[in-house]
Parts: C-alpha cells; sequence; structure tokens
C-alpha cells in the first residue's frame, strides 16, 4: 500500500469542494480552491530543488569512499576518512547515505563497526 501524497489529498478537496459536499464554514467554494491550488502550486515548487553545493560536492566524496571501499574490505569508518581529509562525523554521515541507498554494507565484529561494499 502506498502513501497518500499531499498533492493527492488536495485534488481529492477540491473535487469534493467542487461537487459541493464540503462544509465552507462561511467561506464560498472558489475560495477554497484558490487556497488550495496556491498550496498545491507550493508542493510542486518545493519537490523540484536542485541539489546545494554541499550536496553536490558530497556526491565526489561519496565515490571516493566507494572506490576505496572497492580496494578494501572492511574498514572503520576512520580508516575511510584519513585518506580522504574529512572528519569521522562526515564520513559517518556519508556512510550512512551509502547504507540507505544499499551501495555499502555495515557489520559489528567484537563491538566494532566495519563497512564493505556491497557487489
Amino acid at each position: 500500500m502506498t502513501k497518500m501524497t499531499y498533492v493527492q489529498a488536495i485534488d481529492f478537496a477540491v473535487e469534493m469542494i467542487q461537487n459541493g459536499e464540503a462544509n465552507f464554514n462561511g467561506f464560498t467554494a472558489s475560495e477554497y480552491v484558490e487556497k488550495l491550488d496556491a498550496l498545491k502550486a507550493q508542493l510542486a515548487k518545493r519537490a523540484v530543488r536542485k541539489p546545494s553545493k554541499n550536496q553536490v560536492a558530497n556526491e565526489g566524496v561519496k565515490n571516493d569512499i566507494l572506490d576505496i571501499l572497492y580496494a578494501n574490505e572492511g574498514l572503520r569508518c576512520g580508516d575511510i576518512a584519513e585518506p580522504l581529509g574529512i572528519s569521522g562525523q562526515k564520513c559517518s554521515a556519508l556512510l550512512r547515505q551509502l547504507v540507505d541507498a544499499g551501495l555499502v554494507e555495515k557489520y559489528t565484529e567484537k563491538r566494532v563497526t566495519y563497512f564493505k561494499r556491497v557487489a
């Protein structure tokens, strides 16, 4: 089952208003439709943002991380951050994104977390 989007909910509300199936609480149906259309336009505008400078730069760092993991199996975050010259926090955040994307696997041995590239 998929989640309902805001745009789908707005379309449904506009349809209900136009069919006269809604309580207008002192406002006209056209006022509701106008507000909902403005909200829908805002949502559409928000959905097509381009990535920030940091996000673009981080994509290059993620590729470097994948290259390091391709050459070496089972590295700790610090082992990856040091040759790249980035902080452990940044490395950890980027590794988490790569794990979420399914490109990197995270595992723990003796309470130490290691990362390896998924084939």
